[in-house]
């Protein structure tokens, strides 16, 4: 075999790409059998063109794992004393590098078995050797063993350290400190929170600066990235591996990104550094006063032009947005200041480019920043406004992005300047540019959401203009558009009614759109229908709905994720206008909302053939490989968030007739209990609610998988409040429909607990009238729990949240409580904070 193999390695590698098929075909044909190892070892030691040594290496890797455990032992003998020679004498690094992966691969079988018991004490010979290749190999293997025997070096991190410190100050070698840089990169995932490694890993920082800033110098920046990698790694770690190093890893990050002569690709990781740093280590960015000269690196990077011919996506002033839009949110109170004063100073620059980052930088931070901003609103808000009016485009479009930023963020503050704002955005959707305009139609969609009926002055020029826009914009304007004139109808409602059948009469025409390009703004349509007819109500809406949710009905075929999302919202609002009436499109609905949570998600497999990318041996297939299970990639969250919340709508309008679906619809809104999703949690628990109060009798079989699913969203665990305030609506609607299924010596405690509701004060009623009725009617169960109800009710009256509906159910069984207890009720209201209890006290004598 060794002799017809060695022309068949030959003839792979020549150019003839049909001599290259056939070489293939015959090797592959071959290798099935074990003597291919033996041969293949021949030609490693003995072959006389490297190409051909690391050709029979490659293969020896990929094959070996299914031909190992039949060598006889001296075949593996000879197998293993090949690689070593190859490791050590080849003059190769190619070959070196391929021999070193094959033993990385045997040693995953040979070290737990106790067949290569030389191996470790040969590497770490070969780390200390006077000869450079010795020490480069041996630190290649260190790398490459992590991946197949990582768990046996955690016994012998006591003996690495010293060795990789000393090879990444080899003072002989760039090509040695390179090696040990990558070795510690391939350590770090072994590490745990001993006090030993946390010293090891911070005792490498130093040297890792200073063999990047080396390579940064000498134009390796693909091996400079590795110490971008490593501190990836280190900072994300549960073991506290930085220290005080993060400020000379800030240092070296803020170098890098600001550095224009470098490539973009590691300015980004540097910007990716300092943004890890920030959502994980933001206190110590902050007790070391590192905030400011991140910023003062950050800021002005957002003044630079991106390359045209780049990715947009890896611009420097995109990359630095977004680190400062994180800070904003981890450091509001450390950010505001730096950034309001950049921008003021900025704004009056002679540069635009340095005009758009100011405003830029007060869009970015006015989420995280948003209370600061509120304070300063009326001059932010005025140099925008000028930003508007900017000669360059660009400046023009920074402003109508942040005045977009200010009304998503600055609630309800930034209404009370509609009167400055609305004819300034108007202005806007007449300029010359698109992205002006888009940007625009994005601002007015998120300031005239909330605005009430003080939009009813602007109505008219704002309906004019948005219906002349919509027939005659490209796709992307029309968009939208259509997510401004969605929210012109929420806030206008009954007043929108004159415009309901021009615009109803637009969207059915993009209700019919089929093709992929067209699919999005199919999407917008389908929204904006279910918002106008909540707008407009019942009475106009009825008769003239059915065309329209045939349309959406029929889209769910196009297999578009953002369409079905808008069209479970679209069915939400129907479900609620239409109520009853909504039972006849069940049979169409509910099997849609199974069908998008029920999608295959589709599969591929990542295969890694690190070596082939040099020999081009992708033909032969690799025994590592073909037990590699496939990588899923897991069906949009938002699908079954919409789903969830429209099978809730529909609970909860339709009544009785739901209990026809019950059996169907439970097992999928369990499941989202559990969810990774905490909107869908949050929208699962209102669900299961709705059913149980709505379901009769189909739902009681699931009483016990709903509180053992319900349990887990009182837990300490559960992170959002309206998560847990939802799961206390659902005990509540089962509580008052099915009080004898409910153990409530069991349930009432954690129920009590949870008030009073912290966030989703729409289940306000729902829960404290349940409270209440239990209270009325003496319940025994509840009785012992009173010093707790009366606590969270006296929250209840005090706060701003609550309505006074509310409160005075409330009252009234406090009231019942006196009046029944008497005495007994005096220590339980004494221990209250005053203010709780005079509240609580005028309340109850409002009765």
């Amino acid at each position: 075999m060794a002799q017809s193999l060695e022309l068949l390695l030959i003839q792979f590698l020549m150019p003839d790409n049909d001599a290259r098929r056939q070489a293939e075909e015959q090797i592959r044909r071959l290798a099935r059998d074990p003597q291919v190892v033996p041969a293949l070892v021949h030609h490693l030691r003995t072959a006389k063109t490297p190409n051909v040594r690391q050709l029979a290496a490659v293969l020896l890797r990929k094959k070996i794992t299914s031909h190992w455990p039949k060598l006889p032992p001296h075949a593996k003998a000879s197998l293993k004393q090949a690689l070593i020679d190859s490791i050590t004498i080849d003059h190769s690094h190619l070959v070196r590098r391929a021999s070193a992966n094959v033993v990385s691969i045997i040693a995953k079988y040979a070290v737990p078995a106790g067949e290569w018991p030389e191996l470790l004490p040969f590497i770490f010979q070969c780390s200390q050797s006077p000869q450079e290749d010795h020490r480069e190999v041996a630190l290649i293997l260190f790398s490459s063993l992590t991946e197949t025997i990582g768990t046996t070096f955690q016994s012998h991190l006591n003996d690495l350290q010293p060795i990789l410190l000393k090879c990444l100050q080899d003072e002989a070698s760039s090509r040695v400190r390179i090696a040990a840089l990558k070795a510690v990169g391939s350590f770090i995932e072994y590490v745990n929170d001993g006090g030993d490694v946390v010293k090891m890993f911070r005792d490498f920082v130093p040297s890792i600066l200073n063999v990047s800033r080396q390579c940064l110098a000498n134009g390796e920046e693909d091996v400079a990235s590795i110490a971008f990698e490593i501190f990836d790694e280190l900072i994300e770690s549960p073991a506290p591996l930085l220290g005080d190093s993060v400020r000379s890893i800030v240092q070296f990050s803020l170098e890098v990104c600001s550095n224009q002569e470098l490539e973009i690709n590691i300015r980004q990781q540097a910007i990716q550094i300092i943004s890890w740093l920030v959502k994980f280590k933001a206190s110590f960015l902050k007790k070391h006063k590192l905030v400011i000269p991140i910023l003062q690196v950050m800021c002005p990077l957002l003044t630079e032009t991106a390359d045209e011919d780049g990715d947009s996506d890896l611009a420097a002033d995109r990359s630095a947005a977004e680190v400062i839009d994180t800070m904003a949110i981890n450091l509001p109170r450390h950010v505001f200041p730096p950034v309001l004063e950049f921008a003021s100073v900025s704004f009056h620059h002679i540069n635009p480019k340095y005009r758009e980052a100011a405003v830029t930088s007060l869009g970015v931070v006015s989420e995280g920043c948003c209370e600061h901003l509120k304070d300063k609103l009326e001059d932010c808000l005025k140099v925008v406004l000028e930003a508007l009016k900017d000669q360059e485009q660009m400046v023009r479009g920074a402003a109508s992005f942040a005045l977009g930023q200010f009304a998503e963020h600055l609630q309800p503050e930034i209404l009370s300047h509609y009167e400055s704002v609305l004819p300034c955005i108007l202005n806007a959707l007449e300029d010359p540019s698109d992205e002006v305009k888009e940007k625009s139609y994005y601002a007015l969609a998120a300031f005239c959401e909330d605005m009430g009926e003080n939009i009813l002055p602007y109505l008219d020029p704002l309906m004019c203009r948005l219906v002349m826009s919509l027939q005659g914009s490209p796709r992307n304007l029309q968009e939208t558009c259509m997510s401004a004139i969605g929210s012109v109808a929420a806030a206008a409602e009954q007043a929108f009614m004159p415009y309901a059948e021009k615009v109803l009469e637009m969207m059915k025409g993009f209700m019919v759109l089929t093709n992929d390009e067209d699919l999005c703004a199919r999407a917008r349509a389908t929204e904006v229908v279910g918002i106008v007819a909540m707008a407009v109500g019942r009475a106009r809406m009825e008769t003239i709905l059915p065309p329209f949710i045939e349309a959406a009905i029929s889209g769910f075929v196009l297999d578009y994720s953002e369409l079905r999302e808008y069209t479970h919202g679209f069915f939400s609002n129907v479900a609620e206008i239409l109520d009853d009436s909504f039972a006849q499109y069940l049979p169409h609905v509910v099997p849609l909302a199974f069908s998008s949570c029920n999608l295959d998600d589709g599969s591929a497999v990542d295969i890694d053939d690190a070596d082939s990318v040099d020999n081009g041996f992708s033909g032969v297939s690799s025994d590592d490989d073909v037990n590699d299970e496939p990588r899923k990639s897991p069906h949009p969250p938002q699908d079954k968030t919409m789903v969830v919340a429209t099978l809730a709508e529909v609970a909860q309008g339709m009544g009785a007739p739901i209990s026809a679906y019950v059996d169907k619809i439970m097992p999928l809104v369990l499941k989202e209990l559990a969810s990774s999703e905490a909107t869908n949690r949050r929208n699962a628990a209102f669900c299961v609610g709705e059913m149980c109060k709505n379901g009769g009798a189909a739902a009681l079989k699931y009483y016990g998988d709903i509180l053992h699913g319900l349990h887990r969203l009182f837990a300490d665990s559960e992170p959002d409040d309206a998560v847990r305030d939802n799961a206390a609506g659902a005990i509540a609607r089962m509580i008052m429909v099915q009080p004898q299924s409910i153990p409530l010596n069991q349930v009432l405690p954690v129920f009590i607990k949870a008030l009073p509701l912290k966030e989703d004060h729409e289940e306000s009623m729902v829960v404290y009238s349940c409270v209440c009725n239990l209270l009325l009617s003496s319940h025994p169960q509840i009785l012992p729990l009173v010093p707790d109800v009366i606590n969270a009710f006296a929250q209840v009256v005090v706060s701003p949240n609550e309505s006074d509906e509310v409160k005075t159910v409330v009252a009234k069984a406090v009231s019942h409580l006196i009046s029944v207890y008497g005495q007994q009720m005096q220590p339980i209201l004494s221990a209250l904070p005053p203010a709780h209890a005079n509240a609580l006290a005028s309340f109850a004598n409002r009765r």
